[in-house]
């Protein structure tokens, strides 16, 4: 053959893999089954070239809207913004979700190059005059427009939005904001890397097997293959994840070990090290109400919540303050009779926060025969999933089958398409429940893709749930906590409101909703895991198969009001702490210890109770948007009482009428209506705090 014509073949080959090699996904249209990312084909270096190509296509788009000279309207102005940015949409999605669960120093690099880009260009857009002027006129002629209901919600979050933005400030002052939103992006973004890292560090080693007296089997072992996995040998090892210091803290005898892990737990983010958040915490409080005093807000909280159900502080703090003492009495008590326990077996010491979960495990079994390694062996992962998934299926009619073509990000991973009754097409769940290094702790739901509608065609939803649950061990599965199996079945109602969804556009679709009325669809789930007759279904043992005694569900019904003192009480301290450092009004920077010592002293904590987030590794409220949002969960929980309140006293807890209308008013409305009017047409009344109290054990 000619050596030229050879030539001309090489160079054709070497030009095509090299095109190849340098595809970038996120330019391409997704093959893949039902367009879910395809994580085979991704690669980190596709990023940073998609989010600029992203940030470049919105502007043009946004562009086009503020040029079109015609009359503006909602179909020449709020359509095309909402529509605007599916590139960078899509990429943000895939790229914040795999910086939550499969971070690296790459990654964690491009975040920080990334994060100012996007603040700028976030800016841009709120504070566009000409859009916003486009925004304000069909805002202020809506009531001529012929607008649906949802159509409305959408047009009246955008208008806010703008406003909120900046958009009515001086050019001066819109400077001034930009600056702002820029340095608060970055600081909430290295308090999350900053409170990872230090989760990463710690390790507590234990060398002699006495040091394990009181462990269950279990525990040990998933200890051994932990330092396996880290190159020890003989040796265990935990860490402050709390799927492995949780067990520790509940049944180790060896107090000092107790101690040493409980502390590096609560000082996260307060060492003085690299990765202490101090500095960052009082900073991006005193940015805050600044920015909220731009914005003509008198705190940060102010700012928050005006948009939410509670509408300002003193609403929070009412409820907060409605709870805190009958919680903190029984919290008192709970106390003094562990402080008698450890009396009586002969010891001198006064009971410290990390004996807590040891004492409490020892009085619910003396109280209620109750041991809660004892319910483990029902509760496989594998059992548990089935268990949600029925329920799902009892109540709605819908079916989850698992889909082994689907790319995954991690080999822990598992996806499922959900089908209606109908055998139609809801959408795709991807579970992710095991922890590992990469991974930021806690549970989340979020969506590769949203539900909506376009042009005629129904979007469906891409959705994922995240976990950091106990890990399978060589000889036996995942075997979760009662806690655990709480969180799962809460993270999957999340999924299940971005699953139903039924809106068309997607900044109301879903858990688009106000963040005090978003965590009601995920908690009111918890109250059908517990529940005999749902247990019955899906709690059986992982080797003989058996369904769960009805004297262990007595068990765990006859203590299920157990140590309710302690858990409401830390988490409504967590919640005055975080109303706190956003109710200041003044931008000056804090001592945070100080600061934090003041906020505990003012409800007055007692010492042997740590809020369950200390300021320094609160990832809600300084990295993961609920700031001045915390006390969300105890709102929502009267809603989620309220709620399941019907379906007892219907008789039956899978009472299809009753479920049929909890999907049409809340599930698939996500947020087209306002979020009360929503609860109404379900509940047919409001919500009243009483079955909150009972279930609590505070009445």
């Amino acid at each position: 053959m000619n050596k030229f014509i050879i030539l001309i073949i090489l160079i054709g080959i070497t030009s095509m893999t090299f095109a190849q090699e340098n595809i970038n996904p996120f330019f391409e249209e997704w093959k893949t089954p039902f367009g879910t990312p395809p994580f085979d084909e991704i690669k980190n270096e596709h990023y940073l070239p998609a989010f600029k190509k992203g940030i470049e296509g919105q502007n043009k788009e946004i562009n086009a809207i503020v040029v079109n000279r015609a009359v503006p309207t909602f179909q020449t102005v709020v359509e095309p913004l909402e529509y605007s940015g599916e590139l960078l949409t899509k990429v943000k999605r895939i790229f914040s979700a795999m910086n939550s669960s499969m971070t690296n120093e790459e990654l964690q690099a491009i975040s920080r190059e990334v994060t100012p880009m996007l603040s700028k260009h976030n800016d841009d857009i709120y504070l566009n005059e000409l859009l916003f002027k486009k925004i304000k006129y069909v805002f202020d002629n809506r009531s001529e427009a012929g607008l649906t209901t949802e159509q409305n919600m959408l047009l009246d979050k955008y208008y806010k939005a703008f406003i909120r933005g900046g958009a009515n400030l001086s050019d001066e002052d819109k400077e001034e904001l930009r600056k702002l939103n820029e340095e608060l992006s970055m600081l909430s973004l290295n308090f999350g890397e900053n409170v990872l890292k230090e989760t990463n560090s710690f390790e507590l080693v234990i060398d002699y097997e006495d040091d394990l007296v009181g462990l269950p089997e279990s525990t040990v072992q998933t200890a051994a293959e932990e330092a396996e996995s880290r190159g020890y040998e003989d040796k265990w090892i935990f860490t402050i994840h709390k799927s492995s210091m949780i067990p520790l803290l509940q049944y180790a005898k060896n107090r000092s070990l107790r101690e040493k892990i409980y502390r590096a737990y609560f000082m996260k983010g307060d060492n003085g090290n690299d990765f202490d958040n101090k500095k960052i915490i009082s900073r991006m409080a005193a940015l805050r109400v600044k920015r909220a005093q731009l914005l003509g807000y008198p705190t940060h909280a102010h700012f928050q919540l005006a948009e939410k159900m509670a509408k300002n502080p003193e609403s929070v703090y009412e409820l907060l303050r409605e709870l805190w003492e009958p919680a903190l009495n029984v919290a008192k008590s709970e106390r003094d009779e562990m402080q008698k326990m450890i009396y009586e077996e002969g010891n001198d010491f006064n009971l410290a926060s990390w004996d807590w979960w040891y004492y409490a495990e020892k009085i619910k079994k003396a109280k209620y025969d109750f041991d809660e390694d004892e319910v483990r062996p029902y509760f496989s992962v594998n059992n548990v999933i089935n268990g949600v998934f029925g329920l799902a299926t009892d109540l709605w009619g819908i079916r989850f089958e698992e889909r082994i073509d689907i790319p995954k990000y991690h080999p822990d991973v598992k996806t499922f398409e959900v089908k209606d009754s109908d055998g139609s097409h809801i959408g795709i769940l991807y579970t992710d429940y095991f922890p590992r290094n990469s991974k930021r702790g806690g549970a989340w739901m979020d969506a590769f893709r949203k539900q909506s509608k376009r042009d005629g065609e129904f979007i469906h939803p891409i959705i994922y749930n995240v976990g950091n649950f106990s890990k399978p061990t060589a000889d036996t599965p995942s075997l979760l906590s009662l806690d655990e199996v709480e969180t799962l079945f809460h993270e999957f109602g999340h999924a299940l409101h971005g699953l139903l969804s039924e809106c068309t556009y997607e900044t109301v679709s879903g858990t688009a909703t106000p963040r005090d009325f978003v965590e009601f669809p995920s908690q009111v789930m918890e109250n059908w895991c517990m529940h005999p007759e749902v247990l019955k279904k899906y709690a059986k043992h992982y080797r003989t198969g058996e369904p769960i005694p009805d004297g262990l569900i007595e068990k765990i019904n006859n203590s299920s009001k157990f140590n309710q003192g302690f858990a409401t009480v830390e988490y409504l301290a967590a919640s005055f702490l975080d109303m706190d450092w956003h109710t200041i009004t003044e931008p000056v920077q804090y001592d945070v210890t100080d600061f934090e010592n003041n906020s505990m002293s003012k409800i007055g904590l007692i010492e042997e109770i740590i809020p369950r987030y200390r300021s320094t590794y609160f990832n809600h409220i300084f990295s993961g948007g609920y700031s001045a949002g915390y006390y969300s969960y105890i709102w929502s929980e009267v809603l989620d009482a309220d709620a399941f309140k019907a379906f007892e006293e219907s008789g039956d807890v899978y009472n299809q009428e009753l479920a049929s209308k909890y999907r049409k008013y809340i599930l698939a409305s996500g947020g087209t209506d306002d979020a009360m009017s929503l609860y109404k047409k379900f509940r047919g009344k409001e919500p009243d705090i009483e079955s909150l109290l009972i279930r609590r054990g505070l009445k």
